[in-house]
């Protein structure tokens, strides 16, 4: 993969690309009007999806930052998003153009003051693994072999000027109105930008490490402080074969059900025990040893659940409470998902909405054991947003629904269901954490 000498890294730069990119998107559109003439209209589409989605891809790369970020986070949206998308998108998780040598060592002398050939004892320029915020190389100092991560430059600085630019299409794509949509956006910036400390990155790495020894058949990597900065940072090498090529290539359903009890375990004792989550569950963060041990890495996107939002969210969890109507009424309001202005249209509505959600997806939380294998579960989980992403009436009202805590606990929970089914994880112990 052709290596980068340089990012764009000004607002004006950046919208330049983005623009490039939609005028490439307004040419495919073109096509696409004349190929359903002679093709059907399904065939015409499929190939639309495929040219936009990769053309979309191959600006937001070359942009990296927070534009490739959010190309990651709708790669898991595979209840919404066209599979052409998901899959081009997908790629964001660690398959992107690494920095060039001569750029790698510039941002070494930015941050440290010197080259990383006068840190290391050994160090690779060639980039090991490249996604969205910063690439991966290999070193060795002191007898070990260490993976050093590399934030790509103008990433923290444009955060802001990205999300602007992606703004319009978020807002169409997830149906949001009205003066407070802006709460949303700042809940995915604040977080964005948490990202790219990696100091921060380094403290939460050391403290989830510390704070879940109690569970079995997991590794994390240590850290070093003294080779890191808010830019760069140096963890153990750890190695292993990547989740996604773990799910592809496996065929022992006994090493599946080990994986995904020990994923499912890791979050649930983050969940319940610690009451903060590793929110960005995605299959790069993720490697499995040759003992089969899942390895953890990346702690940058850490979401805290505080105890007003975790008490009700859960309580909704217990069947009995969805089918109690007053109590169910009750939590949603302190939910934010009901407010006190809603019309009695709106308000029985998306009563019912929810009530359909969350019988479905808190189905796990229901029984003992769960067959995350299970494709009926998922399919109904897809028919049922393509159900009211189609709807009329969901179109006319207003989407801002529900506490800003929503956008990165329900990323981890679909994110962490896909996850479990892409392993193909059976008679997963459901509360196995407290043992």
């Amino acid at each position: 993969m052709k290596s980068l000498n340089s990012i764009p890294t000004s607002k004006i730069q950046r919208a330049s690309k983005l623009v490039q990119t939609g005028v490439k998107v307004g040419v495919n559109y073109i096509k696409y009007y004349g190929d359903q003439v002679i093709n059907s209209k399904e065939d015409a589409k499929g190939r639309l999806n495929e040219a936009n989605a990769a053309d979309i891809y191959d600006g937001l790369k070359e942009l990296k930052g927070s534009a490739l970020k959010v190309a990651q986070m709708l790669s898991m949206e595979k209840n919404i998003m066209p599979q052409a998308y998901v899959e081009k998108f997908s790629l964001s998780q660690f398959s992107v153009p690494p920095l060039s040598a001569p750029l790698v060592n510039k941002t070494f002398k930015n941050y440290f003051g010197k080259l990383p050939s006068e840190i290391y004892d050994e160090f690779n320029l060639d980039s090991i693994n490249a996604a969205s915020i910063g690439q991966v190389h290999q070193a060795k100092k002191d007898g070990k072999t260490l993976a050093v991560k590399i934030q790509y430059p103008g990433v923290a600085q444009s955060i802001s000027s990205d999300l602007a630019l992606v703004k319009p299409i978020a807002i169409k794509m997830f149906n949001i109105k009205g003066k407070d949509s802006d709460k949303y956006f700042k809940e995915v910036e604040n977080k964005l930008i948490e990202e790219t400390d990696y100091i921060n990155e380094l403290k939460q790495s050391q403290s989830f490490a510390s704070e879940c020894k109690p569970l079995k058949n997991i590794l994390f990597p240590n850290y070093y402080p003294e080779l890191s900065t808010d830019r760069i940072i140096t963890m153990d090498w750890m190695t292993g074969v990547h989740l996604s090529e773990f799910t592809t290539s496996n065929t022992d359903p006994e090493k599946a059900n080990l994986i995904g009890q020990t994923l499912w375990d890791f979050y649930m004792f983050q969940m319940h025990q610690l009451r903060k989550v590793h929110a960005d569950p995605h299959p790069g963060n993720f490697l499995i040893s040759e003992k089969n041990e899942l390895i953890a890495l990346d702690f940058g996107c850490i979401k805290e659940v505080p105890e007003d939002f975790y008490k009700p969210y859960f309580e909704l969890a217990i069947r009995e409470n969805l089918e109690n109507k007053a109590y169910f009424e009750e939590k949603l309001y302190e939910l934010e998902i009901l407010r006190k202005d809603d019309s009695e249209e709106e308000k029985v509505f998306f009563t019912q909405i929810f009530y359909e959600l969350l019988s479905l997806f808190t189905e796990p939380f229901n029984v003992e054991e769960f067959d995350f294998s299970n494709d009926d579960f998922f399919l109904r989980i897809a028919k049922l947003g393509k159900k009211y992403a189609k709807s009329s009436d969901m179109k006319n009202m207003n989407g801002n629904r529900g506490s800003t805590h929503f956008i990165y606990i329900n990323r981890t929970f679909f994110g962490l269901y896909n996850l479990m089914h892409d392993i193909g994880a059976k008679n997963i112990k459901i509360n196995n954490y407290l043992r």
